[in-house]
């Protein structure tokens, strides 16, 4: 059963990012996009560009950066993104992009997301997709905390998108083996327990940060053919077809994909309200952790969105990035 209250828009599955930023004027906005040089993360920032907003492409591949801040800037006749190299599993460029931030942050897209279609670790140990997918976020966010309330004290707010994914449904957080040391890996597991960690990230931040006027909320921009899925196994891409074929999700264009994300980045509804999940442009309704992914495509289930996990995931979290690198 839907529950009542969510918050909806007037978007839908079928809507661009341009259809949600219509009317709009982001001048003045400071945002950092993530996972820039490409796919949703290309698209989104060219979008927040279009209407004005100051926009930095945080990326592995800063030639690739540069090739598409130079297309933005070429597409929507505004001033070119910024381009900063951001390794979000190297511990050491995160703290140098945080150390190299000046000024106020507005908006915080947390985009990039790797899949691996074999167990590959960071040199700390840690499983690759739990390591960027969210202990990079996290200390990218973490670390700009300060820039973003300063943000917040200037505008209206300020916000962190946090882009998870469907497959979030898959899996919840196995704290007694985060990395995979005990149990058999799969990656289609081992990239779930990240995106889980996506939503419960933005449930927590907004506890802790709604008083500094920043919120955090999360987004499934559905399903997109990008650079991803790049490193599927062979059995990866049969779970894809199946579910595609099954009506668990239909394609959507790039621009589609981006949507949800500039939604969370806008909408009036959701400037001071976090910890929400958003799919098809609406807040998503609330499955049991047994549900069926097949039965319930668009909804969120409970382990993502539970404030005792997100707050036990937060402070795991802080202890692993405390810890010196090797």
């Amino acid at each position: 059963m839907i529950e009542s209250g969510l918050i909806s828009t007037p978007f839908t599955a079928a809507s661009t990012a341009d259809d949600v930023l219509q009317g709009q004027d982001l001048t003045g906005v400071r945002a950092i996009v993530t996972g820039g040089s490409s796919g949703i993360g290309a698209e989104t920032a060219r979008a927040l560009t279009a209407v004005g907003a100051e926009v930095t492409l945080a990326v592995r591949d800063t030639i690739a950066g540069d090739t598409v801040a130079a297309a933005i800037s070429q597409a929507t006749g505004r001033t070119r993104p910024r381009v900063a190299r951001l390794d979000l599993a190297d511990r050491a460029t995160v703290a140098e992009f945080v150390d190299a931030w000046r000024g106020p942050l507005h908006l915080l897209i947390n985009n990039t997301g790797v899949v691996t279609g074999g167990l590959e670790r960071t040199r700390e140990g840690w499983e690759l997709q739990f390591a960027t997918n969210h202990l990079g976020h996290f200390a990218l966010a973490t670390g700009l905390h300060g820039a973003l309330a300063r943000g917040a004290s200037d505008r209206d707010g300020a916000r962190i998108v946090s882009v998870s994914s469907t497959a979030h449904m898959r899996s919840g957080i196995d704290f007694d083996d985060l990395h995979f040391e005990d149990r058999h890996y799969d990656p289609q597991i081992a990239y779930a327990q990240s995106k889980t960690a996506n939503a419960l990230f933005a449930v927590e931040a907004t506890r802790l940060w709604a008083p500094d006027g920043i919120v955090a909320n999360t987004v499934n921009p559905g399903g997109v053919a990008t650079g991803l899925q790049r490193n599927f196994t062979p059995h990866q891409r049969q779970s894809l077809d199946a579910a595609e074929a099954a009506g668990v999700f239909t394609y959507k264009t790039v621009e589609q994909g981006a949507a949800t994300s500039i939604v969370a980045a806008v909408f009036p509804a959701l400037a001071h309200s976090g910890g929400h999940y958003l799919d098809d442009a609406q807040e998503a309704y609330t499955v049991p952790n047994d549900a069926d992914l097949a039965q319930h495509p668009h909804g969120v289930k409970e382990w993502a969105l539970d404030p005792a996990i997100a707050e036990r995931l937060w402070a795991v979290s802080t202890d692993l990035l405390r810890a010196r690198p090797e």
